[in-house]
């Protein structure tokens, strides 16, 4: 650890933009370059921090709170190539995330994007009927400035806004490096995790959060898939996958659909007391090295039975990978008219059955795995009888 230097408590404070003299970069104010960063609201951060650096090989690499001077709330930025979470937890008792973690447990509160005119961004989809969430502000110091508002979507996720380019710190005014903090962490080695594939969110109806996505933020609607693809014997659902001009940014959206029990999304709303974040998927290159760490780390994942692999090679064809170490490592395989795709799911990570994680590889294919959805859902299905829920 390093002694930290004397940091200007004023650096956390944002100053007010004047939105209303926003101007457009240029026609597109809508675009997204990426997904910034998702935060985690957690009930202990530094424990969080230890979990996801050693069983899923993030990175802490800044840290802000009490050593800082501020006084309000733990932050730490995790980084693995392409993806950046930010793990939080409240530190004084009047905190409003503590009301958020009372709620909802530990949950995503946050999917950023980054922008290339943050006002203008802002101002536009306030004028198409988002509710604020944060007017626009910038932070600086000595290495530039970053610029953030924030829009609220379903439940109490939010999509914050975020303009960096003309920062040039770690990551954000007021933060310092962990290890200024903190001892290193042992085994920094990552496990393949190279970008955000998609956010997944459950809410009890689903078309008026595309229709927002749709007017709003200008997406549309990518795929839909009705209960008779996601069903089991007994419960289904129903979801609709909305994705920006780009196709960087892909939502899916989940509800439940009537069936003879109760399904794994209705779940999630009794446990997470509303809509949320169902779980993220992160894209990885390699997912035969990447499950294989994943699973000496001890991350656990969902069970697929044997049977599931032996029309593989019939309703798949030839895919790259061996299927005899896929089969023994769990993984699913799915193939559509532009490629395939390998996917595996984790097991619930938090206490409540509300927040687990997606592996997946694409080769070629843009699809979520519709030939997978029978498997996965009825092993979820064991996972919620284990639980006496469904």
């Amino acid at each position: 650890m390093r002694k930290i230097k004397d940091i200007d408590p004023d650096v956390h404070v944002g100053e007010k933009l004047d939105v209303e003299s926003a101007t457009q970069v240029d026609n597109n104010v809508l675009d997204i370059e990426c997904i910034d960063y998702v935060e985690l609201i957690s009930g202990n951060a530094l424990q969080a921090v230890y979990y996801y650096s050693q069983a899923f090989g993030f990175k802490p690499v800044a840290y802000r709170g009490p050593k800082t001077k501020f006084k309000d709330d733990i932050t730490v930025v995790l980084k693995q190539n392409d993806i950046t979470l930010l793990v939080r937890s409240p530190v004084t008792p009047d905190n409003p995330l503590n009301d958020f973690l009372r709620k909802h447990g530990d949950s995503y509160r946050d999917i950023a994007f980054r922008v290339k005119n943050c006002e203008a961004f802002y101002l536009e989809t306030i004028k198409r009927g988002a509710e604020s969430a944060e007017t626009p502000h910038v932070w600086r110091d000595e290495k530039g400035s970053v610029k953030r508002a924030a829009i609220k979507t379903y439940g109490d996720v939010i999509h914050s806004i975020v303009f960096r380019d003309e920062y040039e710190g770690l990551f954000w005014p007021g933060f310092v490096p962990y290890e200024d903090v903190f001892p290193a962490l042992p085994d920094g080695k990552t496990v393949g995790l190279k970008r955000i594939d998609h956010v997944v969110g459950n809410v009890e109806d689903m078309n008026p959060w595309v229709k927002f996505y749709e007017d709003v933020l200008g997406f549309k609607e990518m795929l839909h898939f009705t209960d008779q693809d996601i069903s089991t014997e007994y419960s289904a659902l129903m979801s609709k996958v909305v994705r920006d001009g780009s196709g960087k940014i892909k939502l899916p959206i989940n509800e439940p659909a009537t069936a003879r029990r109760k399904s794994q999304i209705e779940e999630y709303l009794e446990f997470h007391l509303g809509p949320g974040v169902q779980h993220v998927a992160f894209e990885t290159e390699n997912i035969i090295e990447t499950v294989s760490e994943l699973r000496s780390r001890g991350v656990d994942f969902l069970y697929v039975p044997e049977t599931y692999y032996q029309d593989v090679p019939a309703r798949v064809g030839d895919i790259k990978e061996d299927l005899n170490t896929i089969a023994k490592l769990g993984i699913l395989v799915d193939r559509d008219n532009d490629g395939y795709l390998l996917q595996l799911f984790t097991r619930q990570v938090h206490q409540r059955p509300t927040l687990f994680y997606e592996v997946i590889q694409r080769e070629g294919s843009q699809g979520f795995g519709v030939g997978n959805f029978k498997a996965l859902f009825e092993a979820l299905e064991r996972e919620q009888a284990e639980r006496g829920n469904l």
